[in-house]
This record gives structure tokens, C-alpha cells and sequence, in this order.
């Protein structure tokens, strides 16, 4: 398939769905036609609600609307959205509201419409509130699956997706699992110990396969894991993971602090394990400038990610 857009996938799927569940509704913040449900609002009407720029009272009145037993789909981009932590924390995960909050456009992929349009800590505030599950697929057929569990799971799910096309990480049938880690590319020659293993999220997990191309060509193994559920966190499996590799390098297309890095390096801290971890991601805003030229200058590309394998943590 070609390269889809995860907000694309989302907005196929939303549609899909809404065919056999008449308690889905969709919620929109004057951004219906980036967020890719105008298809949704055209086919489904009386299940749509433009609620203008003003995501606070969104959240309120998609509260509202779970607590009468209908799905509520929340959609804006992740800044904004999340930008409403504080309504999020009472209104969705204090009282364990079904609401789904969609934030798009997420991380510096999203290019020319620079910092005050990105999403770069919105993993972190949502990975502070008790009972959240948050979602990160990375290609078309994870986001699939993980709408149509997220519409099905009973409790708040925040699921992040991106601006940028995504080419297919996953082969055919694959079967995406909640809240766990599933390993992506790994070298033909199994080494008894990995020069590293790389766990991305999002927008970077292709950029990550690239780099243990790359390193493989040279020699080294390098294997590439994709975390498409960053809470619960699968702890577990990076224990596995950390425990016959020599590093352990978390890429993600958000701010270093308390998104996928600060999850892995809790996870092997926690569990009493012994490896290095490098963290890959934003230790700044970001700026406005190309999706290409942006994850040159914060090392998201597939050499920026390969060099940072090789080395120890700083």
C-alpha cells in the first residue's frame, strides 16, 4: 500500500465504524478537514459537532455526551488538545469518562506551520494522569486496528497521529496488540548480543528500520522495536529487549523528557538492569522549516538515528 498518513487511517476508519455503531459521535474544533472527518460530517450530520476554536468547552460537552452513553471521537490537533490538560484530567481521566481524544498533527513532522502548531509535550502530560491509555501507531494497518480498539475499549484513550505519510512498517496480516511492544525489523544474522536495539514511537519508526539498514550493511545488528502504546507501558518486554543489547536507543518526534525516553529509562531502572539508554528526540521547540529538513536538524533521520547507536548515552 501506498504511504498513508496515521490521520488519514484514522479518518477511514472513524468512518467505517460509524456504519454499525450509532452511539459514535465526533467532535470538532474548526479543524475538521485536517483532522480528516469532514467525511465523517458530511455522511453523519446529526452525529457531528463543530464546536469552533475552543477545545476546553469540547472536552466538557464530549464529557457530557459519554456520560449519556454515547462514544465521543475529540479531535484537534495534539497542541491544542492537549493544551486542555486540565479539563482532560477532571472531565476524562479522574472520572474515567469513554471519551477518545484524537490529537493530530502531532510532533516537528508536521513542517512550515512551526512550534506554536506542535505537539511536543503531549505525551508527557497525558502520561501523568491515572487510568489514560495512550495510542501511537505508525503506519496504515496499526491505525486501523487501533481506532477500532479504541472505539471498543471502555475507559479514556488518547491517540496520537501524524501530518506526514507513513510508508507500512508492518507486513501482511499483521495483528496489532494494545499495550505491547512488537519487535519490526531485526537483522538476517541473530547476534548473540545487539550493538543496539531501537525502540521508536510514531512518526520516526520508519527513520529508525533505515538506520539498522544501514548499520547492517556495515556490519553491526541493530534490531528496531515499535512502541504503538506508550501507556500502559510494556516494561516487560524492554527488559527482554535491554537484556541482550548493549544499548538501548528510544527515538521519538516529541521533547526527550517524559515521552518514550523517560518511559524506557524507568522501565530498566525500575526492573534493576544494566544498559545505557540514548535518548533520540527534542530537547528544545521546534521551528518552522520542511518534515524533512526539521528531522535533519534534530536528528530523527535514518544517520542521525544509526550514529546515536554506536555511541553512549551523554
Amino acid at each position: 500500500m501506498a504511504a498513508k498518513a496515521t490521520r488519514e487511517s484514522f479518518g477511514e476508519t472513524i468512518l467505517e465504524l460509524a456504519a454499525t455503531n450509532e452511539n459514535l459521535v465526533v467532535l470538532d474544533a474548526d479543524l475538521s478537514k485536517s483532522t480528516m472527518t469532514q467525511p465523517f460530517m458530511k455522511k453523519y450530520p446529526a452525529r457531528h459537532f463543530e464546536m469552533g476554536i475552543a477545545e476546553q468547552n469540547m472536552i466538557g460537552v464530549a464529557a457530557g455526551l459519554a456520560l449519556s452513553g454515547k462514544i465521543p471521537v475529540l479531535t484537534s490537533f495534539a497542541c491544542f488538545l492537549i493544551g486542555r490538560v486540565e479539563s482532560i484530567r477532571v472531565s476524562a481521566a479522574y472520572n474515567q469518562t469513554n471519551m477518545k481524544l484524537v490529537g493530530t498533527h502531532a510532533g516537528i513532522g508536521i513542517g512550515e506551520d512551526g512550534t506554536s502548531q506542535m505537539g511536543l509535550e503531549d505525551v508527557a502530560a497525558m502520561r501523568a494522569l491515572p487510568g489514560m491509555t495512550i495510542l501511537q501507531p505508525a503506519d496504515h494497518s496499526e491505525t486501523q486496528q487501533a481506532v477500532r480498539w479504541m472505539i471498543e475499549h471502555k475507559g479514556p484513550v488518547y491517540i496520537r497521529l501524524t501530518r506526514q505519510k507513513m510508508p507500512d512498517v508492518h507486513g501482511p496480516g499483521y495483528q496489532w496488540q494494545p499495550n505491547k511492544i512488537d519487535v519490526v525489523y531485526e537483522p538476517a544474522k541473530k547476534p548473540a548480543k545487539y550493538q543496539a536495539t531501537i525502540i521508536a514511537s510514531g512518526g520516526p519508526v520508519p527513520h529508525a528500520v533505515e538506520a539498522a539498514k544501514l548499520l547492517e550493511a556495515k556490519g553491526f545488528a541493530v534490531r528496531v522495536a515499535n512502541a504503538s502504546t506508550l501507556l500502559p507501558f510494556d516494561g516487560e518486554t524492554v527488559a527482554k529487549l535491554a537484556a541482550d543489547s548493549q544499548r538501548i536507543v528510544a527515538v521519538e518526534d516529541h521533547n526527550v523528557h517524559g515521552g518514550l525516553g523517560s518511559a524506557v529509562c524507568e522501565a530498566i531502572a525500575e526492573r534493576g538492569i544494566s544498559c545505557p539508554v540514548v535518548r533520540v528526540g527534542l530537547r528544545s521547540f521546534g521551528e518552522s522549516a520542511t518534515p524533512e529538513e526539521l528531522y535533519e536538524k534534530y536528528g530523527l533521520t535514518a544517520p542521525s538515528i544509526a550514529e546515536a547507536c554506536l555511541k553512549n548515552p551523554a
